[in-house]
């Protein structure tokens, strides 16, 4: 049997290698060099194409397609959400990516994005905590204590300094596998039996519930002056945690705002809400946190440029690691008009 040639093969990263990936470098270094390379590319956010990503909706979930290039190199995510699949023993969330060359089209990089999703949501979250979080800020309340919830607090804790996180789920069990997964960890953990009781002294409030429905998850009595919200839950039409009441108090901050009108917490205002961009506050063009009772809230639902820095930070570890299968996945005849025959002489 013919071995394919160097042009044909492409390094995929599988969930065993992502696995060995994340353990090599360590959970809290690799959380700290994806914000790099996110925060990185938002302060080059006009270099990159932007589109919300291409959904197709059903009752049970949403699948998507999230694509986008700086100009050299083109990215895409297949994602997909369905919050029935807990239930029958499966992830909520799964997803793949794939980098490649714009000059000739060929795969650069495909792997697999279901845990590198987890680890590049929370870096994200933390990168855009440590522009908007009071000063100080050491208390996070985790409401909704799922896949989300362990990588969101190591996240806070080595980017922001977290010290302390307190945890909530409507599942008990979710809030104990969070716990016992965190211990070890150098943070205090608190369990808590109501949403109330975990934003008890809590400066950054993060709510990332897996349900796809219009939600209260908090209450506008529950959001008291001068707090952080991290909002991750609400990331598809329909499907919202955050009182309207809570959107009007606040300084509301997007990734993409033609994204996030339609899938974010801002679907219940009015299309002309107005809301700053987070490159902006990043690249310095627009203001962040002005006072100490100021609400700020990043209405976050993910975009193509996350993975795409986040492809980009594993495509970057490939070469000292080699965590990586060469893949057989583009076909290189010999002459390049001559596929047919390729197959032709496979045959025999």
């Amino acid at each position: 049997m013919t071995q394919p040639s160097d042009k044909a093969l492409v390094p995929f990263v599988s969930v065993d290698h992502m696995m060995q990936l994340i353990n090599h470098i360590g959970i809290e270094p690799m959380l700290r060099g994806l914000a790099d390379y996110i925060e990185s590319d938002f302060k080059r956010w006009e270099l990159f194409d932007k589109t919300p990503r291409v959904a197709s909706h059903s009752a049970e979930g949403v699948i998507e397609l999230m694509p986008t290039s700086d100009g050299e190199v083109y990215g895409f995510k297949y994602v997909n959400g369905h919050p029935k699949n807990t239930a029958e023993g499966l992830q909520t969330v799964t997803a793949f990516g794939l980098l490649a060359d714009v000059a000739s089209g060929y795969p650069v990089l495909l792997t697999e994005m279901t845990i590198l999703t987890a680890m590049r949501t929370a870096a994200t979250s933390a990168m855009v905590a440590k522009h908007l979080a009071p000063k100080g800020a050491d208390t996070m309340a985790m409401i909704g204590n799922g896949a989300q919830s362990e990588f969101q607090t190591l996240a806070m804790k080595t980017i922001c300094g977290l010290k302390s996180v307190r945890l909530y789920d409507t599942d008990a069990a979710a809030t104990a596998k969070c716990a016992a997964n965190l211990a070890g960890h150098d943070i205090d953990v608190v369990k808590c039996s109501s949403p109330e009781e975990a934003i008890e002294g809590a400066q950054i409030l993060t709510t990332c519930t897996a349900d796809k429905q219009y939600a209260t998850i908090l209450t506008d009595n529950m959001v008291g002056a001068g707090v952080h919200i991290n909002a991750i839950g609400g990331d598809c039409p329909g499907k919202t945690e955050l009182a309207p009441a809570i959107l009007h108090r606040s300084d509301i901050f997007v990734e993409f705002p033609p994204q996030t009108r339609i899938e974010g917490e801002i679907q219940q205002l009015d299309p002309e809400h107005p809301v700053t961009e987070l490159w902006q506050v990043i690249s310095g063009t627009a203001k962040g946190r002005t006072s100490d009772r100021q609400i700020t809230l990043f209405d976050s639902v993910g975009f193509a440029i996350e993975d795409f820095s986040a492809l980009r930070y594993v495509r970057d570890q490939l070469p000292a690691t080699g965590l990586y299968h060469p893949l057989d996945l583009l076909a290189d005849p010999d002459d390049p008009r001559d596929l047919f025959g390729m197959v032709h002489r496979a045959a025999s």
